[in-house]
């Protein structure tokens, strides 16, 4: 076991990657045939075709291998942590990708040969304001309902009845699962990054807020609970120095977002430290508006699986974090 250390120069750089299925991967690689090559929307088109994303291959026209950035992937599998992927960043054929690729590389670059982590704690289909609700989040009433806090269940129930029996999940379980795979990775971080036995949390990247829309008080309350998930992660990792950065949802423009759209969108440009309305997140949290860069689609269909869209939020998000990391 190896603990971890907030203020070290000579150790590995962990970003820890949450959200739900956007931030899972859903952007199509393709094979390594003409087929898939001519498809529009998938990786193998967007090189091999278009030109983009040229580091992404090496002198053989093969997938590159990072020489310094890690990717881990972890989920909670039958009540237990699972590792689903523990190697260098890069790319496989026939299988999905997500931001990290993108946010990789950005790193990589920015970053000057430093040993990178990307820690992808997460799994789909999950809600800030239900199963990711972070610790400290009080129970509240919208609408004649009364809404589940920290660890309470069910999600909701009638104001004026007694509270019901729990259901077999709650408030925050998800938030709790992820955050403790996490560090389950990284008590053990020398058997993620061969050779490194400390390790600096230098920053958490968020892209989610899809479920949420489909809840209207989860929309209404996102931005408190945005707010105290970046101060809990923090608290929770034991480094209130890590930065933090988030993507907005794809099919989102600024002057488009209504309905529950909207409260999520407006709540996501509200962090950000040099825009938004929260002065103690200057210089250390940073929202992405990702609509300019996303290929089509919405976040509910994982932008039609195009990986152009995956690879150009990557990049963005990378480059914000590493604006905000200090060499």
């Amino acid at each position: 076991m190896t603990e971890g250390v907030c203020n070290a120069d000579d150790v590995a750089e962990v970003y820890v990657l949450m959200g739900q299925s956007n931030m899972l991967g859903m952007g199509a690689v393709g094979g390594n045939n003409p087929k898939d090559a001519a498809k529009d929307g998938t990786l193998q088109c967007a090189v091999r075709q278009k030109g983009l994303y040229p580091y992404l291959l090496n002198e053989d026209g093969e997938w590159t291998t990072s020489s310094t950035v890690r990717n881990v992937r972890v989920m909670q599998f039958k009540g237990k942590v699972r590792v689903f992927q523990n190697e260098f960043l890069t790319v496989k054929d026939n299988e999905k990708i997500g931001p990290e690729v993108g946010i990789g590389h950005s790193l990589e670059r920015a970053r000057k040969g430093k040993k990178v982590v990307l820690l992808k704690s997460c799994i789909g289909n999950r809600s800030l304001g239900w199963d990711l609700l972070p610790p400290g989040s009080p129970r509240y009433d919208y609408k004649g309902q009364t809404f589940a806090g920290y660890k309470e269940s069910p999600g909701h129930w009638d104001a004026d009845k007694p509270k019901p029996d729990p259901i077999s999940w709650y408030a925050g379980k998800q938030y709790d699962d992820d955050t403790a795979n996490a560090k389950t990775v990284l008590k053990n971080i020398s058997e993620y990054y061969p050779g490194v036995k400390q390790y600096k949390i230098a920053g958490f990247i968020w892209w989610q807020g899809d479920k949420d829309r489909y809840q209207e008080a989860h929309s209404v309350h996102y931005e408190a609970n945005l707010v105290r998930l970046i101060q809990q992660l923090r608290a929770d990792f034991g480094c209130p120095d890590a930065k933090f950065v988030l993507g907005t949802m794809g099919q989102d423009a600024i002057d488009d977002a209504e309905g529950n759209d909207k409260f999520i969108f407006d709540a996501q440009m509200a962090v950000d430290g040099n825009s938004g309305k929260y002065p103690d997140f200057l210089g250390n949290v940073a929202t992405v508006y990702t609509h300019p860069l996303s290929k089509g689609g919405a976040s509910n269909g994982h932008y039609n699986g195009n990986a152009e869209t995956y690879m150009n939020v990557g990049e963005a998000l990378g480059k914000a974090m590493a604006e905000l990391v200090p060499n």
